[in-house]
C-alpha cells in the first residue's frame, strides 16, 4: 500500500525485536509517541517483554501519527488518525497470518503511541493479551461523550501518568480508566504526584508483571 494523502502512514516502516515473528507465539505492538521513532518504543517495550515474545514497532510518518493534541476535535486529526488506526489494523492481520491471535497480542503505547493504543482497543473491543498506556488517554475533545461497542472480556488495561503531565490531563487519563472498565477491562490506573512527562520504574515492574503470562512456556 503506498503512502497517500488519504492514508499518510500507508507506507509506514515496520520495525521488529524480540523473537522471530514465525518463532513467537505472543507479540507486543508498540506504538511510539510524537518526536520519537521505532528504536525509543523497541527500546522501551523490550524493558517489559517476556521471553519469545515479537515486538512490532511501526515508524509514524514525519515522527508523529497525528498533527494536533489528542483531545482536539477528532476531525482536526484526519486522515492521520484513521490512517494509523488502520496500521495496526495490518499489524494485527499480519500476526493472524503467524497464528498470533489478538488474546496473545498486547497493545503498548508512550504518549501519542499511547493514546493510539487505547482508541484503537476501545473501537475494536475484544480480549488481548494486554493494552499499556503510558502516558496517554482515549482520543477526543475534552467533555465528549464516549461511545464504544463490544468487551475486551477482562483484558488487563494499564494506565500510568502524572497529575501534573502538561501533555496529558490527568482527568482524560481517569475518565479513560472509567470507559475502559466500562467495556469490561481489569484496569490498573497509577497516578503519580509530580512525576514528568515519563515513565517510572514502578510503571515497568507493573507492566513486566502484566505481560509475563504472555512468555514462552519452553
Amino acid at each position: 500500500m503506498t503512502s497517500s494523502m488519504a492514508d499518510p502512514h500507508g507506507q509506514a516502516q515496520l520495525y521488529a525485536a524480540g523473537a522471530p515473528l514465525d518463532e513467537a507465539s505472543s507479540a507486543i505492538i508498540a506504538i511510539h509517541g510524537r518526536g520519537a521513532d521505532a528504536a525509543d518504543i523497541i527500546n522501551l517495550a523490550g524493558e517489559v517483554a517476556p521471553p519469545g515474545v515479537v515486538i512490532l514497532a511501526p515508524n509514524a510518518v514525519g515522527q508523529t501519527w497525528y498533527p494536533y493534541r489528542f483531545i482536539e476535535p477528532i476531525e482536526r486529526n484526519e486522515p492521520y488518525l484513521t490512517s494509523a488506526l488502520a496500521l495496526i489494523d495490518r499489524l494485527f492481520a499480519r500476526l493472524a497470518e503467524a497464528s498470533i491471535q489478538p488474546d496473545r497480542v498486547a497493545l503498548l503505547g508512550f504518549s501519542q503511541g499511547a493514546c493510539l493504543a487505547l482508541e484503537y482497543a476501545a473501537r475494536n473491543a475484544q480480549q488481548y493479551g494486554a493494552v499499556v498506556g503510558y502516558s496517554g488517554g482515549l482520543i477526543g475533545p475534552l467533555g465528549m461523550t464516549f461511545s464504544y461497542r463490544g468487551s475486551m472480556d477482562g483484558t488487563t488495561v494499564f494506565l500510568g501518568c502524572s497529575d501534573v503531565d502538561a501533555h496529558i490531563p490527568v482527568g482524560r487519563v481517569e475518565e479513560s480508566a472509567e470507559v475502559m472498565t466500562g467495556l469490561g477491562a481489569n484496569v490498573d490506573l497509577r497516578i503519580y504526584p509530580g512525576m514528568g512527562h515519563t515513565v517510572n520504574q514502578d510503571e515497568i515492574m507493573a507492566v513486566q508483571k502484566i505481560l509475563a503470562p504472555l512468555g514462552s512456556t519452553d
